[in-house]
């Protein structure tokens, strides 16, 4: 912090003492607003009396008058103070407010010669005191480090980030209303488990002391969910939180949000009209718009999207034939990649895959019918046991949905769990296994991660853009 800015808190500090010294009250009660700023636009009447509050973000004295502006959550309304109007005493008094300061004003509107629309103040309230200077100028915080870690002053001082997260709440609103309207049901499930399942990622563990219980923070919903379909609910979805010990970066934080939907009586084909319905959706009703501008070019929603077989889109992209390989491992290291010894000859395959193909899938772009190995929670084809009912969409280089013909049969998925078990030492779910067992029907299930989606179809740079508190290394001292 700057001396200038010492300055001024210890300026502040001593303009807070003085008015509490004077039996005024810095950081105010409920104040009964009449109208919100906008609304005083939009509905303007000349001398109409109201009452409104919010931050002032400017300060302009002209001797025996002051004009200002004042902001609140739909917009900014000028002020004016005029001394011969409020007494000395009110006039005095107002120049105790500092720009940040939220006040709740009492006056009538007028416009001015220019035509702007404006308060008079006949009398107003300290209803909280600002003690530090809000960014310069009010043009917005320019250092990403400090948006994302002081994220109030980045709402305060740039709108543009206010109607950024406005829209990240449509778009999950939509959602919903997409999903409601096709009869699905939103559901709750564990955030602690006792078996980090559902997905292969690393978690976080805490322990509940009341049972002397390790848990984990889930990484995904998918082994409860499928529960609800064995119990009878046909058709259920969450928006939930996941939590995954793993790096960060543009389009990783370990704390995100996802959709999860499963339906029975559907496969994967069936969630991959679901999504691309879902999409347009929210194109059509919060975006207003099927093309959303990238760069210098737009990503089109208009549907039918590309839909590509996986090994299909590696030949197109690379000009790698997968399925003839023999020796994956060395064919990823001629490409310049780095392979793990203890990789299967698929898992490098993916590789190959994540690191030269995803990049390239630019427009919506469904991936389909994976290695088997890469999917133990999903049914295969049955025309090619070696290939799984699963799809990936892809956009702007970014899996943002992923989908299976989820696998109801309750021996198929204990081999596949002691497989995963054997290779990764993760423990199995024998509960969900004692679920299967008592039959679930065939289903489609599908995920969206949130974030991703919010941060292409708003145009952001990053998922840390359309986060409220992103996860952030520690601040330096």
């Amino acid at each position: 912090m700057s001396e200038a800015d010492n300055d001024i808190i210890r300026q502040r500090k001593d303009t807070l003492k003085e008015l509490i010294s004077k039996g005024i009250e810095p950081y105010g009660r409920k104040f009964l607003r009449s109208h919100t700023l906008s609304d005083c636009i939009i509905s303007f009447q000349e001398s109409l009396e109201v009452q409104v509050a919010g931050r002032v973000m400017s300060l302009r004295g002209h001797g025996k008058s002051i004009f200002g502006n004042l902001e609140d959550r739909t917009g900014k309304l000028q002020f004016y103070i005029k001394k011969d109007l409020v007494g000395e005493e009110t006039f005095d008094l107002f120049h105790k407010v500092d720009i940040g300061d939220i006040l709740g004003i009492t006056g009538t509107l007028f416009k001015t010669h220019t035509g702007e629309v404006t308060v008079l103040i006949k009398s107003f309230t300290f209803l909280s005191k600002s003690l530090r200077p809000l960014p310069e100028k009010w043009h917005g915080l320019k250092d990403v480090e400090i948006r994302y870690r002081q994220r109030y002053l980045d709402l305060v001082s740039n709108r543009d980030i206010q109607k950024l997260f406005q829209l990240r709440s449509k778009i999950i609103k939509g959602i919903r209303e997409f999903l409601d309207r096709l009869g699905f049901q939103e559901v709750e499930t564990p955030m602690m488990q006792s078996i980090a399942g559902g997905a292969v990622a690393k978690p976080f563990q805490t322990h509940h002391e009341a049972l002397g219980l390790d848990l984990f923070l889930r990484i995904a919903p998918e082994l409860y969910l499928k529960r609800l379909l064995v119990g009878g609910l046909e058709k259920v979805y969450e928006l939930n939180r996941n939590f995954r010990n793993e790096g960060l970066s543009r389009f990783h934080n370990p704390e995100f949000s996802m959709l999860e939907v499963y339906s029975a009586y559907d496969d994967y084909r069936d969630m991959m009209k679901l999504t691309e319905d879902l999409l347009v959706f929210l194109c059509d009703q919060v975006i207003g718009s099927r093309e959303i501008s990238r760069e210098n070019d737009f990503i089109k929603f208009a549907p039918p999207w590309t839909r590509l077989d996986y090994f299909e889109a590696i030949k197109i992209h690379t000009g790698i034939d997968a399925l003839s390989l023999k020796d994956p491992a060395s064919e990823a290291k001629r490409l310049g990649l780095t392979v793990d010894p203890a990789w299967s000859a698929m898992e490098v395959v993916n590789e190959i895959f994540e690191k030269l193909v995803q990049e390239k899938l630019i427009q919506p772009t469904f991936i389909i019918d994976y290695p088997v190995e890469l999917c133990p929670l999903a049914k295969t084809k049955l025309n090619d046991p070696s290939r799984a009912e699963r799809f990936e969409l892809f956009i702007q280089g970014l899996e943002v949905a992923n989908a299976y013909s989820e696998l109801n049969d309750p021996i198929d998925q204990a081999k596949r769990f002691e497989e995963q078990s054997r290779l990764l030492g993760k423990e199995s779910d024998e509960d969900f296994i004692r679920a299967l067992e008592h039959g679930m029907p065939c289903a489609g299930g599908l995920g969206i991660g949130i974030d991703r989606l919010v941060m292409i179809l708003t145009g952001a740079e990053s998922i840390r853009e359309v986060i409220f508190f992103p996860q952030l290394r520690p601040e330096a001292k």
